[in-house]
């Protein structure tokens, strides 16, 4: 029972990231190199959080101390991740501007938004794997949870919240690196806003609560799916794009029939 419950919790955190990263990122080497060097930049975060609340003696015990400083040093870091891949940017324009005559252009080098979302997906697969791994280590057994008084909803809540994160960070990524590209600073506002109240809401999971779960779980979805518009918002997507491309689908189902 068990082992059910650990690859069932394991499919349900992180099987949509893995598709994500199959079927959009696996095949394109400059993808996965901007994935893992962003993987990297948030565990600079976390050390940096780490160091902070080790050094901090006496707020030690209070979580929330940690959690928000956690929170703006994962913000700070996607800034400074935001600002290399710019960096990184011109020089690839100077690389493909040089190497025109041999059709050298880096793949994704016109389309910021890819990058935005490859970074955001880094952030939040090492965020969820880092929430997430020692949790299912303890699924495996021996015995379950819920033995000795706990809520037998931990492992489950655990896993659609290592879910959430893992998409809100995707969702993040596009918002904040479109909000500085096209300098609308009010969304760098909402994404840190967001993370900080999607963070302060797995507190209410301390008293290992199935009602506190609920009340944590689901207006972290409701932000995932406000984040969502606002992602597809800021790719250039619009509900009139969404008709016209419904609309070619369905002529091309047609044709070929």
């Amino acid at each position: 029972m068990t082992l059910m419950e650990f690859f069932g919790c394991t499919f349900i955190a992180f099987g949509p990231p893995f598709g994500l990263f199959v079927f959009t990122i696996a095949r394109d080497p400059l993808r996965v190199i901007v994935l893992i060097t962003s993987c990297f930049f948030w565990l600079l975060a976390l050390l940096l959080s780490s160091i902070l609340w080790s050094a901090v003696v006496p707020l030690k015990q209070h979580l929330a101390f940690g959690l928000v400083f956690s929170v703006l040093f994962q913000e700070l870091f996607r800034f400074l991740f935001y600002k290399m891949l710019r960096k990184a940017d011109e020089g690839l324009h100077k690389v493909s501007q040089q190497g025109q005559d041999q059709h050298v252009t880096p793949k994704d080098i016109s389309n910021k938004h890819i990058m935005a979302y490859v970074s955001g997906l880094g952030f939040g697969i090492i965020s969820g794997a880092f929430s997430l791994v020692n949790v299912l280590a303890d699924m495996v057994g021996p015995g379950t949870i819920g033995i000795k008084g706990d809520s037998k909803y931990f492992f489950l809540a655990s896993a659609f919240l290592t879910l959430c994160f893992v998409l809100l960070h995707t969702f993040w990524g596009i918002i904040f690196f479109n909000a500085f590209d096209k300098k609308r600073y009010v969304y760098v506002a909402v994404v840190v806003a967001s993370h900080m109240l999607v963070s302060c809401l797995t507190l209410l999971n301390q008293k290992h609560n199935s009602q506190n779960y609920l009340g944590s779980i689901i207006p972290a979805y409701i932000v995932l799916v406000i984040m969502a518009g606002l992602a597809f918002y800021h790719a250039g997507g619009s509900i009139k794009n969404v008709k016209a491309a419904c609309v070619f689908n369905r002529s091309n189902r047609y044709d070929t029939n």
